[in-house]
């Protein structure tokens, strides 16, 4: 399962997207460092079902009138502070809980109503744009540590006839998530000696960052867009990096209204239908919500989780079944089951994701949509009804 990681600073909102998207209860505060240990729960990203092009929408449990939600990890980190790399704060705790994650979500406050060590201050008093590059630097300086630290080894397998530096490095990064084929593109982009003895620490920072953007990319979701002066906002939307603008309490406002049958709305629309069994004062808190949606396409956490795995990780969902005329298992259950693979999986991937054992035992696969025998190399695209034919 894909792992998305909640960063940013204390109080700016991540516990209360982590409640939000997961229903979760946790501590939720309005002093730094509510949190301690990592919360981890299960999350959604929403994308439309395929059964919105049969007749009948399906039954899977995760499919709303064909909005389907494909689970994904969610962590939920102690807030970071400047100097974290060298241990302030929750620092290397924070940063440790991070090597996992295959995506980061930096949730800033917006309203610029906490200063920089995440304490309350006037709302428009602190400027967010100091909440947007810090993280990243914190976690390449903490990074590039890490190099410094086991740099030594990679000089002693340099002295080897056979070394090869994309191997030693893959090998020291492998703990922070790095793949052969991540390090093999950052060597391309890096200008360094032949000889690892000869590196300077401005080799071993550029490498430290460079994979980090690699292995960690990162959305902001700039929270607190309802209390949010409109030109925080626009100087946030005018980065040259993901930005969305979120109200994290808007939308756990909302997940809790449905719940109990006050609103009709699910986890990313950008509209709500208020019931009849409000009082007048939640209709106002409401309406006032329903502007704010309006305005921005809708809470911005549905948004922040698509867009860091659709379009920051580039993936895509695709669809295993076992009878491709009616789309459904052995069971008879319509599409029960959706897989997030990354763009340019082919069939035998998406084999391997189902099972190993599925993957060894592949003969061929069958687009259910065209009822057509689709090659080895076939690219897979969003949505796709694959029917796996295998051994095993």
């Amino acid at each position: 399962m894909l792992s998305i990681a909640l960063a940013g600073k204390p109080n700016a909102g991540k516990s209360t997207f982590y409640t939000a998207a997961t229903m979760a209860e946790v501590d939720v505060a309005n002093y730094p460092f509510t949190t301690i240990d990592a919360n981890r729960g299960v999350s959604y990203v929403r994308t439309d079902c395929p059964c919105l092009e049969r007749g009948e929408r399906c039954n899977a449990d995760n499919c709303e009138d064909g909005k389907r939600y494909v689970p994904v990890e969610l962590l939920d980190i102690a807030g970071l502070v400047p100097g974290a790399h060298e241990g302030k704060g929750l620092g290397n705790q924070f940063l440790d809980e991070l090597t996992n994650a295959d995506v980061i979500i930096n949730v800033v406050d917006a309203s610029g109503g906490t200063n920089e060590k995440g304490e309350p201050v006037d709302v428009g008093t602190h400027d967010p744009l100091e909440d947007i590059d810090f993280v990243e630097e914190e976690m390449d300086l903490w990074l590039a540590g890490i190099v410094e630290d086991n740099w030594e080894s990679v000089e002693r397998k340099s002295r080897s006839p056979d070394f090869d530096i994309d191997d030693a490095l893959t090998e020291m990064l492998s703990g922070f998530g790095a793949s052969p084929t991540q390090i093999a593109k950052v060597l391309r982009e890096l200008e360094y000696p032949a000889d690892p003895i000869q590196w300077e620490d401005d080799h071993r920072e550029e490498l430290a960052g460079l994979v980090r953007e690699r292995t960690k990319p990162i959305v902001v979701a700039a929270n607190k867009i309802d209390i949010a002066p409109a030109e925080n906002i626009e100087k946030l939307l005018e980065l040259d990096k993901p930005v969305i603008p979120t109200t994290a309490e808007g939308e756990l406002a909302l997940r809790r209204a449905a719940d109990n049958g006050l609103v009709d709305y699910d986890p990313g629309d950008d509209t709500l239908e208020i019931g009849d069994g409000v009082s007048d004062a939640q209709r106002e808190a409401l309406e006032e919500l329903a502007d704010t949606m309006a305005k921005w396409d809708g809470t911005g956490v549905q948004s922040a989780l698509n867009d860091a795995v659709y379009d920051l990780l580039e993936h895509l969902t695709a669809y295993p079944v076992e009878d491709a005329s009616k789309w459904s298992d052995g069971s008879g259950n319509v599409l029960p089951d959706a897989f997030l693979l990354p763009d340019g999986s082919t069939p035998v991937d998406l084999a391997y994701a189902v099972h190993s054992d599925i993957g060894d035992g592949y003969l061929h696969a069958v687009n259910a949509k065209s009822d057509r025998e689709i090659g080895d190399d076939y690219e897979l695209e969003e949505g796709d009804v694959i029917k796996i034919v295998s051994t095993n």
